[in-house]
């Protein structure tokens, strides 16, 4: 018996569009990791994170007729989880009290420590950051926007979003030295 070949993301995004539902399911499935993984960067509970993945397979579905296919999926899948977790996060950030400090000051040393992190340890570096914190980080470093665009997705001053990435940084170098000392103290 032969078997089809799988479709490729291309074949199945334009299967999609005219509502085919196994292929909606074949999309799902081939991006829950993905989207997962992004979701994970953003919030820290799991079941918190799934549902951010849920919400935004919705919305892709609901919305896919408008995806331009001359731009890549994976992207336009990311902006939409990122969105999606922010608007989740920002039904907390309400019970999160900010405060508005014109600066930081930077305290640390260069971050030759991660040259030795695989990407597990980052993400669990990233978890101990508080939410706001670890969100502001992703947004600026990781997906590349800007203050301003961070103040205004998630209705902050753009200070206050230059003072959760000081702090961001100012933790993961902090956190960086501890597993440097528990390192060095274990090969002693």
């Amino acid at each position: 018996m032969f078997k089809k070949p799988p479709l490729s993301e291309t074949e199945l995004v334009q299967k999609c569009k005219s509502g085919d539902l196994k292929a909606q399911e074949k999309l799902y499935k081939h991006f829950y990791g993905y989207a997962m993984g992004v979701g994970m960067r953003y919030l820290s509970d799991k079941d918190d994170v799934l549902e951010v993945v849920n919400d935004s397979f919705i919305k892709v579905f609901k919305a896919i007729q408008f995806y331009k296919d001359n731009q890549p999926f994976r992207a336009w899948l990311r902006r939409i989880v990122v969105n999606t977790a922010i608007d989740q996060q920002r039904k907390n950030l309400k019970y999160q009290n900010n405060v508005d400090i014109e600066e930081a000051v930077y305290v640390g040393k260069p971050a030759e420590a991660v040259d030795h992190l695989s990407a597990k340890d980052i993400l669990k570096l990233l978890d101990k950051l508080p939410e706001i914190h670890r969100m502001v980080f992703n947004l600026y470093e990781i997906d590349g926007y800007s203050h301003d665009e961070i103040a205004e997705m998630l209705a902050i001053p753009v200070s206050t979003s230059r003072v959760y990435l000081s702090r961001a940084k100012e933790k993961l170098r902090k956190y960086l030295n501890q597993q440097e000392d528990i390192s060095y103290v274990r090969s002693v």
